[in-house]
Formats: structure tokens, sequence, C-alpha cells
């Protein structure tokens, strides 16, 4: 519970696990890797932000967005692999940034998710990362954020197992 205590010391709580708004599911695990969908900026159900960057949200408002993202997709990891403290790796982050024409700063927008990351795990929170600008997001959101994070993998008697590449 590491993980789940530091999230409580930076102010933040894990968000229960995003329900799929299409044919879809939050996440998969195939070996030692889980693979999340993209997470909005949810918060209780509610979108917390709508708009694009550079139009009508700051790059502020879009870095906070970006963290909400990111917990959503922690909670999507948390719920397959049991607990936040399996992480070994935060492998990749994939983050789409609604943008406004001109808009060039999407890596300072999800910078909010991975300097969270970093927070939360340390350099297991250290990760490859792919922004992207886009025109529209669903529902109108300004970030959707997507992890592939390796965990640690136990076997049915209770063991750990260690899976390497």
């Amino acid at each position: 519970m590491e993980i789940k205590k530091r999230l409580a010391e930076l102010g933040f709580e894990l968000p229960p696990l995003p329900q799929p708004r299409g044919a879809y599911v939050p996440g998969i695990q195939v070996g030692e890797f889980i693979w999340t969908s993209g997470q909005l900026p949810f918060v209780a159900g509610e979108l917390r932000y709508r708009g694009k960057l550079g139009v009508n949200l700051s790059v502020a408002e879009g870095y906070e967005a970006a963290k909400l993202c990111v917990l959503n997709c922690l909670s999507v990891v948390e719920h397959i692999a049991g607990t936040l403290d399996a992480v070994e790796q935060i492998v990749r982050l994939v983050g789409f940034v609604a943008s406004g024409e001109g808009f060039t700063e999407q890596a300072q927008v999800l910078n909010g998710a991975s300097e969270l990351l970093f927070a939360l795990f340390g350099e297991k929170g250290r990760h490859a990362r792919c922004a992207v600008g886009v025109q529209e997001l669903p529902l109108g959101a300004p970030v959707e954020i997507e992890l592939l994070v390796r965990v640690r993998c136990y076997n049915n008697l209770g063991s750990e197992e260690h899976f390497h590449t």
C-alpha cells in the first residue's frame, strides 16, 4: 500500500474504476504488461474539463486535466494488478491533446501526468512518451491518456514470478 499512501500524501485519491463508454475494456493484461484504454479527465463520472488547449483552456488547465486522466489510468492498473505496489515500471504514456490552431505546447500539458507518475513511483515512474495534438477528442475532452505498465506477476500459489524479456 506504499503507492496509495504516497498518493494520499500528494493530496490525491484513486477514483473508482472508469466504465467504458463503448465496446472495449478499460485495460488488459498480457503477461507482465498492462495496457490501459485511453482515459479522459473524469471525476465522479463527470468530465471535469471540456474544450481545446489554446482556444478556451490554458496550459495550466490542461496540465490538471492530464493528472486526472492518469489517475483514471492508475485505477485501471490497480483493478487489474490488485495493487499499485505491483508496478515495476511505467513503460510508456501516450497522450492526445485537443489543440486549437497553432497550439504547440502538448508536451507541457502532458507533463501534468508525467510529473505525477514520477512523484508517485520515483524511478519506476520514468517512461517513454508520445504527445499528439488532435482536432477533437471524445465528449469534448481536452486530454486523453493511455498507459503501458510492467507489473510483478504472481503465480497461483501466491509467490512472486518475475518475467524477464
